[in-house]
């Protein structure tokens, strides 16, 4: 996964600045929280999560086999 470094913000900066990193999530779909400089939390938009949501509710309607073919079709890390 490819995370734009506009999209990254320190727990510190989230705390002090929600405001900001709220509309940050909004123009960028989602923020990263970095906790000690690893990744802590995700702040999604409403969007990107409602967006997320129907595509779970999809999967969740899936036969296992189906969820099984998918899966494997993902990228390995």
């Amino acid at each position: 996964m490819i995370i734009s470094t506009n999209a990254i913000v320190s727990n510190s900066e989230m705390i002090k600045n929600y405001k900001a990193c709220r509309e940050k999530a909004e123009s960028c779909g989602k923020v990263f929280v970095l906790k000690n400089n690893q990744p802590d939390a995700v702040l999604f938009s409403l969007a990107e999560y409602e967006r997320f949501s129907v595509l779970i509710e999809q999967l969740e309607s899936l036969e296992e086999a189906d969820i099984l073919k998918i899966t494997e079709s993902l990228p390995k890390e």
